[in-house]
């Protein structure tokens, strides 16, 4: 009897751990049950075609470009005043000096005659002597801050008779038409070539790139920097004038293999959150923000090697509004926020 009561309660008992079991297994989801398909949403801004319509939206695609190997180094626009007024000292220096020779070529006429003391000879050597001292010690001062091409440009000191002394063109352009840039090159840098270009960026931003040629290398290196000074000349645009003392950014042409990539125009870049972006049309209807390096201005626009390409199409008119967009919520669907 007790066996038999025991056989029944082990079969009761397995009965109800398989139930158990299978119970635990049917209630357990399939590993390979497909998941609930969500509605995917798109990257970007959506704003529909009336939308696009009333900001006013203009989409084109980037001009293909190449982008030449630079240096970049800072400068400042020099203040012409002190190079003006040292060549007037220089004038006036070698006014002096001329009347000096003549009095001494007057003086060898009257000691060939027996007509002039000696004292009186020596008196006018001893004055052109100085004269010709004091002139050629400020034409030095002048090679010493500004150049030697510079000091060039002033003249000889003492001219072929009849020759007289004609200021140069480029020192009268400095006081209006032309413009001297000092760029300092990074210590140990060195100029390949004295034919290299540059654009000079101002800081303020205030104006357009403007190329510049290079006129000379200062003879004198920085002692404490070691870096050596460059001069850039530049013809002053109307209505875009770079001012005396302003700091500059100057790219420096320098050998190498051309960069492949696009210019993006002005209008179409916006500055958020300290970065450089453009909104690229994706499809019909949507816009997505992409990032773009501001640190090869042109003309009009920045230089772009990556993130874009000739093939894109981008917002050059109402970037603005589509970045509004984006921030107020109002037809963002997903992607980045800042």
């Amino acid at each position: 009897m007790g066996i038999r009561v025991l056989s029944f309660l082990l079969v009761a008992l397995s009965a109800l751990a398989l139930a158990g079991c299978s119970k635990s297994e049917g209630d357990k989801p399939a590993a390979d049950a497909p998941e609930k398909a969500g509605a995917k949403t798109k990257p970007g801004v959506t704003l529909e075609a009336e939308t696009q319509e009333r900001l006013g939206l203009k989409m084109e695609p980037p001009t293909p470009a190449q982008w030449l190997p630079e240096m970049k180094v800072y400068g400042q626009v020099l203040n012409p005043a002190p190079l003006l007024d040292l060549a007037m000292e220089l004038e006036r220096a070698e006014i002096t000096l001329d009347s000096s020779a003549k009095e001494l070529e007057r003086a060898k006429q009257l000691q060939a005659g027996n007509n002039i003391s000696g004292r009186a000879y020596l008196d006018a050597e001893t004055a052109h002597a100085q004269n010709l001292a004091a002139a050629e010690a400020v034409r030095f001062k002048i090679q010493t801050d500004w150049g030697r091409k510079i000091a060039d440009l002033m003249g000889p000191i003492e001219p072929a008779a009849g020759a007289g002394h004609k200021p140069d063109k480029f020192l009268e352009g400095l006081r209006n038409g032309q413009v001297l840039i000092r760029v300092d090159l990074p210590p140990g840098g060195r100029m390949e070539n004295q034919s290299q270009t540059a654009r000079i960026v101002s800081l303020s931003e205030k104006t357009a790139p403007v190329e510049a040629a290079c006129f000379d290398l200062l003879p004198a290196m920085d002692a404490q920097t070691q870096q050596q000074g460059v001069l850039f000349t530049a013809a002053q645009p109307a209505g875009s004038r770079l001012t005396p003392g302003e700091a500059v950014t100057a790219f420096i042409t320098i050998p190498g293999e051309p960069v492949s990539g696009v210019t993006v125009p002005a209008s179409a870049v916006l500055r958020h959150e300290g970065a450089g972006w453009v909104y690229v049309q994706t499809e019909t209807n949507q816009f997505v923000r992409t990032e773009v390096a501001l640190d090869r201005s042109l003309n009009g626009g920045w230089f772009v090697s990556e993130s874009l390409s000739a093939t894109n199409r981008i917002v050059v008119v109402g970037a603005q509004s589509v970045l509004s967009a984006e921030l107020s919520g109002g037809g963002f669907s997903t992607g980045q926020r800042d």
